[in-house]
């Protein structure tokens, strides 16, 4: 798949290779704990974003979609394991600092990039980004997804670029069997190339995902005959997951086996919408694992999930992304701050 801007660069190589409505977990079945405080292994890009704001002002921050998430997870209080791919400089020693200190497992096998990659933010006046990309991005061979993981997740660019997609393909592949797996399609048209050339691989991504997060604007850039929701519909009928839908600060919508569910989200001074996404996401896990829905052994729960239990995480969602957007940077809250504001 060609890039579309001569400023971009990436590398890749793969691994080798009865409904019923939810039930809280409890402390004394093995299986239920499992659900709440097993590992999510996150897999994807880490990496640096540089922020240049419309009024000149040049910022850097770690980030990267998955990285983001696995953060945001951290964070919460969630056990978690970042599988990524950057380099022993002084951009990785700023990575590093930066996932340890917010709980952050990282993978041994993930720093032996030959530089660490960065992403350029352009904002505009109302603190949109528009992204340009200097990636060098592996996937380690012979990663492992762990006994205790009961969800693996990925998305954005680590997922959708060939040949680094087949990889997380194929992790997702060999993990159903054991987990649930969670996907954020996350576009970045710059580095992706067209809707034509994405489509198909992000819908095989969805096909086995047992939860999609997508933005609205994700799915009009994918479907642009149809509108976001009707596109969102679709994938929910199509493979019986949930899918949720975010609209920034429109709130979001959730699509079940119960039908569709919608929140509001808190009205917040925006400082930009870096990560705010990813915090959504890494919510969305935790909440889930939160309400015991977590691992393949409770997949038929988690698509019968009821809609008050679908309405306490999505609310959760909004607010940790609501958060994250009123301040600069990738900056999800900790789990302290977020109950402190509950």
């Amino acid at each position: 798949m060609p890039l579309s801007k001569k400023t971009s660069r990436a590398v890749f190589a793969g691994f080798s290779s009865s409904k019923r409505a939810a039930k809280p977990a409890t402390e004394s079945d093995a299986g239920d704990e499992n659900a709440v405080r097993g590992t999510v292994l996150v897999v994807g890009e880490a990496l640096i974003d540089v922020v240049r704001r419309s009024n000149g002002h040049v910022s850097e921050h770690p980030g990267g979609s998955p990285a983001n998430v696995a953060l945001t997870l951290g964070r919460l209080g969630r056990p978690v394991r970042l599988l990524t791919w950057f380099g022993e400089d002084a951009y990785g020693s700023v990575l590093r600092n930066w996932l340890v200190g917010s709980r952050v497992e990282l993978d041994p096998m993930s720093t032996g990039a030959s530089h660490t990659s960065l992403a350029t933010a352009i904002l505009d006046e109302t603190g949109a980004a528009q992204y340009d990309f200097d990636i060098e991005w592996r996937l380690p061979i012979g990663a492992e997804v762990g006994p205790d993981t009961v969800v693996v997740h990925s998305g954005s660019i680590a997922a959708t670029l060939e040949p680094g997609s087949e990889a997380v393909l194929d992790i997702f592949s060999r993990a159903h069997m054991t987990a649930t797996i969670t996907y954020d399609p996350n576009i970045r048209p710059s580095l992706m190339g067209s809707p034509e050339l994405v489509r198909e691989r992000v819908e095989t991504l969805v096909r086995i995902a047992d939860v999609v997060k997508v933005s609205d604007e994700d799915l009009e850039w994918l479907y642009p005959k149809r509108s976001a929701e009707e596109s969102a519909a679709a994938w929910h009928e199509r493979t019986g997951g949930i899918v949720v839908l975010t609209r920034g600060g429109s709130g979001a919508s959730a699509w079940t086996g119960h039908g569709r569910l919608d929140v509001e989200a808190p009205k917040v001074t925006v400082v930009d919408t870096v990560g705010a996404g990813d915090s959504f996401m890494g919510a969305l896990i935790d909440g889930l694992g939160t309400a015991g829905l977590l691992g393949a052994r409770r997949r038929a729960e988690l698509r019968a999930i009821s809609p008050e239990v679908m309405s306490e995480v999505l609310a959760q969602c909004v607010r940790v992304a609501a958060i994250t957007v009123s301040r600069a940077g990738a900056n999800p809250p900790r789990r302290a701050e977020l109950d402190a504001q509950a």
